[in-house]
């Protein structure tokens, strides 16, 4: 299994980029938003990667973290969702966007990836609801100690020369609000609200607020009893 690429970027397609890997060129399928955050040819990139193998085909798919990649194997485990499926979900929301859509049931957020209609998406929002938190801490593990996570997610070719090129911005950015999100959700359920509910109501409050203190104290309010 290739769980990890590192390398530079030798060809920039549509929907896929060259990885030029101590020589060897693998060919690497990226959602659009991977492909925007990605350099331009002879640019250093990691990709963490997912291999599809059909009795004619290989394909490798590229994804900027190990939560990214956790998401696309989730999706892919839904019924009528296959790789590129998965691959459009997360170009259209992105991993943050689409934990927050399956966390609190938003199927019409769901339905604006390319080819996914209602039936669809409304079958990724009830499937994948209870496995939102668990993402969502993956995600802060990852921006706390990627070598804590790839204890975790299998990480893949081991001895490679290539250097890890520094994330770009974008993704650290993102990062962070995740690992703001994950703490939050871990206090919630240290209050004793269930995984479901805690991640729901931490989803919802992100949409005002982007630090752990303040992510908490609106989760709160969100759960606190109505009347």
């Amino acid at each position: 299994m290739i769980g990890m690429l590192s390398g530079r970027i030798a060809h920039r397609g549509a929907d896929h980029v060259m990885l030029d890997v101590q020589g060897v060129g693998y060919v690497i399928h990226v959602s659009d938003r991977t492909l925007m955050a990605l350099p331009g040819p002879g640019g250093l990139a990691t990709l963490h990667t997912e291999l599809l193998v059909r009795e004619d085909l290989l394909q490798l798919f590229g994804f900027l973290t190990p939560a990214e990649k956790e998401w696309h194997r989730l999706l892919t485990s839904v019924q009528g969702v296959g790789a590129k499926a998965g691959m459009a979900i997360l170009g259209a929301l992105g991993p943050e966007g689409l934990a927050r859509a399956i966390a609190i049931g938003d199927a019409a957020a769901i339905r604006r990836a390319p080819g996914v209609g209602p039936k669809l998406a409304s079958r990724v929002a009830m499937e994948l609801k209870d496995k939102a938190p668990a993402i969502m801490a993956l995600a802060a593990t990852v921006a706390a100690s990627p070598a804590a996570a790839r204890d975790v997610i299998e990480t893949g070719v081991e001895g490679m020369a290539a250097p890890l090129p520094p994330a770009p911005a974008p993704a650290a950015a993102a990062a962070g609000s995740a690992q703001a999100q994950a703490e939050a959700l871990s206090a919630l359920t240290n209050l004793g609200y269930g995984p479901s509910e805690a991640a729901e109501a931490v989803a919802r409050a992100a949409e005002a607020e982007s630090e752990t203190a303040a992510l908490i104290r609106a989760a709160l309010r969100l759960l606190a009893p109505k009347g």
